[in-house]
């Protein structure tokens, strides 16, 4: 059968592409301590690599697995678990399947495939079982607060203050309390929860310790910097990257639409931020604050 060389091209990009996910996926079901997920994981490394064997039919060539690619999801796996990152891989097949249906007419096995991909394989996704991803909602719980109440603190006594340091202490002190609060309104949530998989200790801690860690990036710059306007600029930079990572954590593990969320919650946070500000202003023009 006479193969074009604009799809033996696209054969062997997409070759490499299953040859690299065959090699994630098995890093994925050997790094995972339930079985119920390394059996899932290890049917869908043998469809990847029957998917690898089908480009190779058509490109005549060799692949082998990226190792810096590898390695990147050896780090997803360890930070985010391996739901996460399972579920970012499948996030970027939509030109797989283009792919496939594109060969259909030539090759008619390509709709086996192509439904492999479409709905298989997410399928199998769906059932896996993560603990982090059970936890994924203490942490977003406290750091989704933090974003909107300390850039709302911070900018409003910022315009109250003089001093960055006692801008930066006021909002460490306010932040820590503030998590403490957070962590045992979790842990009260969590105990009336009827999901069983989720221990109320480690649901307080990773809300508590979520906010904590965003409180301390928050407040860093007015230690960082005297200048009180180079302070709130880095802070407000530090929580718009702080709000794309939660986006976009958000919209892979719950596949959910990223950019209406970054959107809102950029709203939420400067606007009550703004709010805040414009309240520090007054403080300091009619009472006459001079810390």
């Amino acid at each position: 059968m006479a193969v074009s060389e604009q799809i033996k091209a696209k054969a062997l990009v997409q070759q490499q592409n299953e040859i690299n996910d065959f090699a994630i996926y098995t890093l994925l079901a050997r790094n995972t301590a339930d079985v119920h997920n390394a059996k899932l994981l290890r049917k869908i490394a043998a469809e990847e690599k029957n998917h690898y064997h089908f480009c190779q039919s058509i490109t005549g060539k060799d692949c082998t697995p990226s190792r810096y690619l590898v390695m990147f999801y050896l780090l997803l796996i360890k930070l985010l678990g391996s739901t996460f990152a399972a579920k970012y891989m499948e996030s970027r097949e939509i030109d797989a399947e283009a792919f496939y249906l594109e060969l259909e007419a030539q090759y008619p096995q390509a709709r086996r495939i192509y439904e492999q991909e479409t709905r298989h394989e997410n399928r199998l996704i769906s059932m896996l079982h993560d603990s982090k991803l059970d936890y994924a909602g203490a942490i977003v719980l406290g750091m989704n607060d933090a974003l909107v109440e300390l850039t709302g603190t911070l900018s409003g006594v910022a315009l109250a203050f003089n001093k960055t340091a006692t801008v930066g202490v006021t909002g460490l002190i306010m932040g820590i309390a503030a998590s403490l609060s957070m962590a045992g309104s979790a842990y009260l949530e969590s105990k009336e929860s009827n999901d069983t998989n989720i221990k109320p200790r480690i649901y307080a801690l990773n809300t508590g310790g979520a906010y904590v860690v965003t409180t301390l990036f928050l407040v860093m710059p007015f230690f960082l910097f005297h200048s009180m306007w180079l302070a709130l600029a880095v802070m407000f930079a530090f929580a718009a990257l702080a709000i794309w990572l939660y986006s976009f954590y958000i919209s892979v593990a719950k596949e959910a639409p990223f950019r209406s969320r970054f959107v809102s919650m950029i709203m939420l946070t400067f606007g009550v931020a703004v709010i805040s500000f414009a309240i520090g202003f007054v403080a300091r023009r009619f009472i006459g604050i001079d810390i």
